[in-house]
Order: structure tokens, then sequence, then C-alpha cells
């Protein structure tokens, strides 16, 4: 696994960059975020790992303008603000995953590559805007999901949460960005309000071919069976 590495603290770098390389992962570092950018474009990293406080160019900026020159690579938020607002503002800008500081090395190192496994892993069977799993099929185009032959009946935001979980199946979708797009701009929503929508959801699809699972400390996945 090749990781991009965006943090300005000259300690925390180092040693991130020891124990990684320690655990066989290749690491590039960058401690600026307009350098950063430009090592991004042409590295082609299997993962990010950004820092939002950085000098000149903040991290929220670096992620943005990746996202609109469309370098789609898995990107984990690291960083010593922890409130949900920010972990928000930050999924919102395109992030994949979020780690407050203080974090374990364990812990780090196991989103890391589950990120670089979602980045690089298998899509649902498609075919014309449509994905299967299981039982249950999505129409891009019109955003439905069917089970045998019928339109499962879901709200708004119950649909929009299973857009999210279908198009990585069998990848955790971590809490924080299904909370940004079941909510989106709801910011007297509860966090906690992505919990009720889970539970109604894995109540309809109990009958489809497919899971919703709970991977603590990770997020929601959706799989056949």
């Amino acid at each position: 696994m090749h990781l991009l590495l965006v943090e300005d603290d000259p300690s925390m770098r180092s040693t991130l960059e020891r124990a990684l390389s320690r655990r066989g992962v290749r690491v590039s570092s960058c401690d600026d975020g307009a350098r950063a950018l430009a090592q991004w474009r042409t590295s082609a990293p299997d993962v990010v790992v950004l820092d939002l406080s950085l000098p000149g160019m903040d991290g929220l900026l670096v992620l943005e303008s990746a996202r609109a020159a469309q370098l789609s690579t898995p990107v984990l938020i690291l960083t010593a603000r922890g409130t949900v607002g920010d972990r928000v503002l930050g999924l919102n800008a395109g992030a994949d995953d979020y780690l407050a500081k203080p974090f374990d090395l364990d812990e780090l190192e196991a989103r890391l590559r589950a990120l670089a496994r979602r980045g690089a892993g298998p899509q649902a069977p498609r075919e014309e805007g449509r994905i299967e799993l299981g039982g249950l099929a999505y129409d891009k185009a019109s955003g439905a999901f069917h089970h045998a032959g019928q339109v499962l009946e879901l709200t708004p935001r119950e649909a929009a949460l299973l857009q999210a979980l279908i198009v990585r199946p069998g990848y955790a979708v971590p809490k924080e960005r299904l909370f940004a797009l079941v909510f989106p701009g709801e910011a007297q929503v509860q966090y906690e309000a992505v919990e009720v929508v889970v539970y109604r959801l894995r109540k309809k699809l109990a009958q489809t071919g497919t899971t919703l699972m709970t991977l603590r400390g990770l997020g929601y996945l959706l799989k056949a069976g």
C-alpha cells in the first residue's frame, strides 16, 4: 500500500512514517497543503492521510480541490478536531473516514487498509445504471430499489442511506459519512439519528437477501445473504 501522509507536525509525521513503514506501508509525506496537492496529483497514492491544520492551504481546501480535480483516492482525515460538526464538515468535503487524535496505531492501520481495499475492491454487478446485491436491485436512474419485481417502499432518508451502502457492497461506510448524506445541513438533528434510520431500514431489508451490518468503530456495510 502506498500512503501519502500530509501532516505538519514533524514529530507526528516522523513517528507515523517509521511505524507504518515497519508494517509494510510505503509512506510519502508532506507538511504543506499546496505541495501536498501537487504530490497527490503525481504520486497516485492508494490512500491519503490528511491533517486539517496545515500551513498555507488548510486540509479542507486541499480535499475540496482534489475532489474538484477528480482525484478519487480514499482519504482519512487525521486531526485534533474531534467534534461531530468538524467530522461532518470533512466528510461533506469528500473525506472517506475520520480519526481524531490521539489514536491507536492498530486502529489507524486497520482503517487505512480498509480504505485501500475499498478503493480497489470489486463493485456489485452492474448493467446500464443497475446495481444488484442478493435479492435487491437498485435503479440509479430512478433512484428506486426493487425486490422480487416490486418496488421497495423507503423513506427519503432510508433511500439515501441504502444508496450510500449499495455502491460499496461489503465495505464499511463510516457513520459520519452516512449522517452527512442522510441529514445534509440539519445541524439540529442528533448524531444518533442515523441509528434510527438503520434500525428501520434493517427491518425492511429482512426478506431481500441482503444484510445491513454494524461494524463497531468502522460504520455500516451491506452484504448479500
